[in-house]
């Protein structure tokens, strides 16, 4: 029996939704190196405290991981109705993700605050490749 091809608006938001989770990845591993390498600069060799510790630099990233994530596990969630456990699962792990990077920047800067942000990022990564790997199946 041949399966039907999907609908062009379907395929659209499929490949729209795939290509913001993988910005998304893209984002949090950006965010990652930012912390491992503020922590070694700062921490090791005493550089680059103004411009790592900006805190600018976390409400924007912080601003642009909610926003991705908004647009892509928040939207496949609720299209699913979460009747679907891997859009729920991701829902649940990419929030608890975004959850510690906002508890990350409203904490005070240092190894606290990097481990919180590093955790996150690896959460909310981790919830794209789950959107990623359900948009490759379904």
């Amino acid at each position: 029996m041949r399966e039907s091809p999907a609908t062009p608006s379907t395929s659209h938001r499929t490949t729209n939704g795939a290509r913001l989770d993988r910005a998304g990845v893209i984002v949090s591993g950006l965010c990652m190196v930012h912390c491992v390498a503020g922590l070694v600069l700062i921490g090791v060799l005493g550089l680059g405290g103004g411009v790592l510790l900006n805190p600018a630099i976390h409400h924007i990233g912080l601003a642009l991981a909610l926003a991705i994530g908004v647009a892509t596990i928040g939207a496949n969630a609720l299209r699913s109705g979460l009747s679907d456990a891997g859009h729920r699962l991701a829902l649940v792990v990419g929030a608890s993700g975004l959850s510690l990077m906002a508890a990350a920047v409203l904490s005070h800067h240092g190894l606290g605050e990097a481990v919180m942000t590093i955790a996150g990022v690896a959460l909310v990564a981790s919830a794209h490749f789950i959107n990623l790997r359900r948009a490759a199946c379904c």
